[in-house]
């Protein structure tokens, strides 16, 4: 207990925990959506064109959030538009635009710096490494977040179990999928430096699978996928630190673990 308070002391660890909560939570809430509506590869799709924008960034030696925020929100609105014009799969669209970014963002590096420590902090994630303006800009963009899906909250919930249903009420679907793709966008560029792009699917899509196993309920899917969401970053994060292990991984790894706990419970009290 100790060594945890200490650990608490150090101020990169403060804003590792404000970030990561914060990001966190933001990233439960929209993959509830994702979980539902059948998107889940979204943010693994969009973690390889935050690759390819970062390694840009890298070249030109401009900040990687100036660079990935846009390129990451472009793709997420083509992969919608091919989706919804071209009558393409999401997950058929998704692999075409993440090979695609992933390809790109390896010839860039190949051309350019090779596989330097910015590029494999980003790849792995490095939430430790954190200045203080990366915690403010990730704690206000996560606001903004969680401001439009409390706002639009009715609106979301209806187009996620029944579009049709929410055509005959009024409600511009496609706006809100768009939407819903500009805050997936947002979470993936937030979550890169925590997760690593190649990890920030898990921070979307484990907290909603888990709590997805435990209720029915969409308020209380969100409410437990939030508290997952949380407690697996915190306990990654203290595990990562002990054991001297890459941030994304020890999180993911706490996922996975508990994926498993609550998959064999749920087997035993059936």
């Amino acid at each position: 207990m100790g060594q945890i308070i200490d650990l608490l002391s150090y101020s990169f660890i403060q804003r590792a925990l404000i970030c990561g909560i914060a990001i966190s939570i933001c990233a439960a809430l929209v993959g509830v959506i994702l979980i539902l509506k059948n998107y889940s590869m979204i943010g693994h799709g969009l973690g390889e064109v935050g690759f390819a924008a970062l390694t840009l960034a890298v070249a030109l030696n401009v900040s990687p959030l100036l660079v990935s925020l846009p390129l990451v929100m472009i793709a997420a609105i083509i992969i919608m538009i091919i989706s919804q014009k071209k009558g393409e799969s999401g997950d058929i669209t998704i692999a075409l635009v993440s090979t695609g970014a992933l390809a790109a963002g390896i010839i860039i590096t190949s051309l350019t710096t090779g596989f330097n420590i910015d590029v494999a902090n980003y790849m792995f994630g490095s939430i430790l490494s954190m200045t203080k303006n990366d915690v403010i800009i990730s704690v206000v963009l996560s606001v903004v977040v969680l401001c439009v899906y409390m706002f639009f909250y009715n609106r979301l919930f209806m187009i996620t179990y029944d579009e049709k249903f929410a055509k005959t009420r009024g409600i511009n679907v496609t706006f809100y999928q768009f939407l819903i793709s500009f805050l997936t966008a947002l979470i993936v560029v937030l979550g890169m430096r925590m997760m690593g792009t190649l990890l920030i699917s898990s921070l979307i899509v484990f907290p909603a699978v888990i709590a997805k196993g435990l209720t029915n309920s969409f308020r209380q899917l969100i409410i437990i996928s939030g508290i997952i969401s949380v407690t697996c970053f915190i306990l990654g994060i203290f595990l990562s630190f002990f054991l001297n292990l890459p941030t994304g991984a020890s999180i993911a790894a706490v996922y996975i673990l508990l994926l498993i706990i609550t998959r064999v419970v749920n087997k035993i009290c059936i």
